[in-house]
């Protein structure tokens, strides 16, 4: 006798009992990209409806996202002054302190992630302290990836994530955490950053492209996957409370390696490229508008308990503010 499997796809009843893996609003983070300077929402170029907003219009998007159902987000920040010591990410009146503060005065329940870098606040755009050969310097750049972290935490952020690649990032951050009475503060590593080609709409968000050379020296190659175990074995080490994969729809494998090889929770990042890629295929009648769920989908299928992408709201919207499954 041979299986007949589609005795269980006969009918749309059977094949929801039959469905092993959901999306749910719940497990999506929508990131929110923050501009200096006031009554500012404009269109990101590169991202078709995502917007920078200024710290005065966040309360639209905040209500937007929790009128559909969507309550966790991660903050990125485009400051007006930037220089070699990124002082405006660990500034108290820095472009992101001010965010979360407005976000925590008309949303205490929203969920905010702060990313924990410093390309965006850099006059040079690299992810750290340079030397004067323009090296990055790994354990010089710890201790500010560590002031940015608290000073998020005593803005009211709930959670950190540190992307910049530095290796002892996660202790130097939980270090300074616990020392400054935020043991309650999880982080989020970005465990496995691969350099990718896939990050650029985002760049061009932030505006935190190197001014010279790439960020191969300090984020993953694209041709490895057993160094992203040794990456996230560092972090979970270190005292990681969820690890990310970034990107996701190329990283697949990733994803799926380190939901077999650790017990933590994993994030996957679908980043601007990705969206790009789906948005602009769906824009031109190439595939149907379905394509981005299968996508996510995909990460879910993978591995991942939660992903960051810029699909959120719409899917939010979409969904009408209930879980889909």
């Amino acid at each position: 006798m041979f299986y007949r499997g589609r005795r269980l796809r006969e009918n749309k009843t059977s094949r929801a009992l039959m469905r092993e893996h959901h999306l749910r609003l719940d497990q999506l983070i929508y990131p929110i990209f923050v501009v200096s300077g006031e009554n500012i929402k404009e269109e990101i170029s590169s991202l078709e409806g995502v917007y920078r907003y200024s710290v005065d219009r966040l309360p639209e998007i905040v209500e937007e996202m929790q009128s559909n159902g969507l309550n966790s987000c991660i903050l990125f920040g485009i400051p007006e002054h930037k220089d070699v010591l990124a002082s405006d990410a660990y500034d108290d009146q820095g472009i992101i302190q001010q965010a979360v503060r407005q976000i925590k005065r008309i949303a205490p329940d929203m969920f905010v992630i702060g990313d924990v870098c410093m390309c965006e606040y850099t006059d040079h755009g690299h992810c750290g302290i340079l030397n004067e050969a323009g090296q990055v310097l790994n354990d010089e750049t710890l201790a500010y990836l560590a002031k940015i972290s608290v000073s998020y935490a005593k803005n009211g952020m709930d959670m950190v994530a540190p992307s910049a690649m530095m290796d002892g990032q996660i202790l130097a951050i939980r270090n300074a955490l616990d020392e400054h009475g935020f043991k309650h503060i999880p982080i989020m590593g970005y465990s496995a950053k691969y350099a990718s080609n896939y990050y650029g709409p985002f760049r061009e968000a932030a505006n935190s492209a190197p001014s010279f050379g790439n960020r191969a020296g300090y984020q993953m190659d694209v041709a490895n996957s057993k160094e992203a175990m040794r990456e996230i074995a560092a972090d979970i080490e270190e005292g990681a409370d969820i690890i990310m994969v970034k990107p996701a729809l190329a990283f697949l494998d990733v994803v799926k390696e380190a939901q077999l090889t650790y017990d933590m929770p994993i994030c996957a990042y679908n980043v601007s490229g990705e969206y790009a890629m789906l948005k602009s295929a769906v824009k031109l009648g190439l595939m149907k508008e379905d394509v981005i769920e299968e996508s996510l989908l995909a990460i879910k299928r993978a591995g991942a308990d939660m992903i960051i992408t810029y699909f959120a709201l719409e899917l939010a919207k979409k969904w009408k503010g209930e879980p889909h499954v």
